[in-house]
């Protein structure tokens, strides 16, 4: 295995527990700061739709650029938010630390999955972003608990603090392990990279990935309060509850990735029917103790189990010009993490109750699973109709 891969995933673990630690600590930051929880949860929404512009914009403006130095300057960034983050005396200011930080996280896993894939032959490339999304995965098992725990005993700054140390570690590894070129990076054009998005099922991928992650989403923001008002744990069971929740995501990710070598679509399929399945059958026993930790470990799962193959399908499809295309996937993921804490909100302050996520989550995975049905049927339609020219040769 090609070490900057696991320079990679060092950094996609930082970003990662910046991105998911917070749903751990909403009620002491939202304590803090005087604020309802509903409002606390838009500093994952603010975060989410940051990430969305960074994907976009900032991967736009970098893609004539070499890609180590651009991820050195994202981690760079990095840091900056998580350090703003940390020292923040209001909400504002706490959201400015935020959206700082969220700019350098769909940039960074557009353009390193990219990368990820041009170190391995073509038929890993699924198994290599695989890897990458490890740190993302092994955040949720190490980072979050630990980082949800140093927050309830030493204040929940102090998780801020440490994740900025951690960007730096990460940035030495990338400068160390990266190679600085890999031989087969042609010049980039912005406008061959947005003619990516001519193709339909381009779009319908993005579609897939923003539906399905607010489904998971949906579900999982408000967890914390899931886990102590509806299922009945204690607040420091908090973090080892959400170990389930990670070993799931790893599990998935990785078996995910090599099935998606196999078979993306039908990969996808399963995984996401599956995780309309496991959500239904939360939110209707999630004031079962047993029930509810049997479903985060299996939430994990099903649902990074898609990451590795909507990010391949997305590149796939975009052919020649995949680092935009790679950028805009991880916006529509982060798209749907605002979706899925803005919906899960409104549930919540229409006093529905804290398993009022959860429904709301498998509804959005629902459809999730429409569109991609929709769009592997269009993929084997266009797989079975020959070129016109070998049809009239044919004749």
């Amino acid at each position: 295995m090609p070490l900057g891969l696991l320079a990679l995933a060092v950094g996609a673990f930082g970003i990662g527990l910046t991105e998911f630690v917070i749903m751990g600590l909403l009620p002491e930051i939202a304590a803090d700061f005087a604020v309802s929880e509903p409002a606390a949860g838009w500093l994952i929404s603010g975060y989410a739709l940051s990430v969305v512009v960074g994907a976009l914009v900032v991967t736009a403006a970098t893609t004539r650029l070499p890609r180590k130095p651009v991820l050195l300057s994202l981690m760079v960034l990095f840091i900056v938010g998580n350090l703003l983050t940390a020292v923040a005396d209001t909400y504002g200011v706490a959201m400015l630390g935020r959206v700082v930080a969220a700019l350098c996280h769909g940039a960074f896993f557009g353009i390193g999955s990219v990368v990820a894939a041009s170190l391995v032959p073509a038929q890993r490339k699924a198994g290599a972003i695989a890897i990458m999304f490890t740190g993302l995965t092994a955040a949720n098992v190490f980072g979050v608990p630990f980082g949800t725990f140093l927050g309830q005993q030493l204040g929940w700054r102090s998780t801020f603090w440490a994740i900025a140390a951690i960007g730096v570690v990460a940035g030495i590894g990338i400068a160390a392990l990266v190679p600085a070129s890999h031989g087969d990076e042609a010049p980039v054009s912005i406008r061959r990279e947005l003619a990516a998005f001519r193709s339909g099922q381009v779009w319908l991928s993005l579609t897939v990935t923003a539906l399905a992650f607010g489904g998971m989403f949906g579900a999982f923001t408000y967890i914390a309060y899931t886990l102590t008002e509806v299922a009945g744990f204690a607040t420091a069971t908090v973090p080892w509850l959400l170990v389930l929740f990670g070993v799931g995501l790893v599990i998935g990710n990785g078996l995910g990735g090599r099935l998606a070598d196999r078979s993306i679509d039908g990969t996808l399929l399963f995984f996401i029917a599956a995780l309309v399945v496991v959500l239904t059958l939360f939110a209707l026993f999630a004031g079962s103790a047993a029930a509810t930790i049997v479903a985060l470990f299996l939430m994990g799962g099903f649902g990074f189990g898609t990451v590795p193959g909507l990010q391949s399908r997305i590149m796939h499809y975009a052919g020649a010009a995949p680092t935009l295309a790679s950028g805009a996937n991880i916006g529509a993921f982060n798209i749907g993490n605002a979706l899925g804490a803005w919906a899960g909100g409104i549930g919540i302050a229409a006093g529905l109750g804290y398993a009022s996520p959860i429904w709301i989550g498998a509804i959005i995975t629902a459809a999730a699973l429409v569109v991609m049905a929709i769009a592997a049927a269009g993929a084997r339609r266009a797989a079975t109709v020959p070129p016109v020219a070998d049809a009239l040769a044919t004749h």
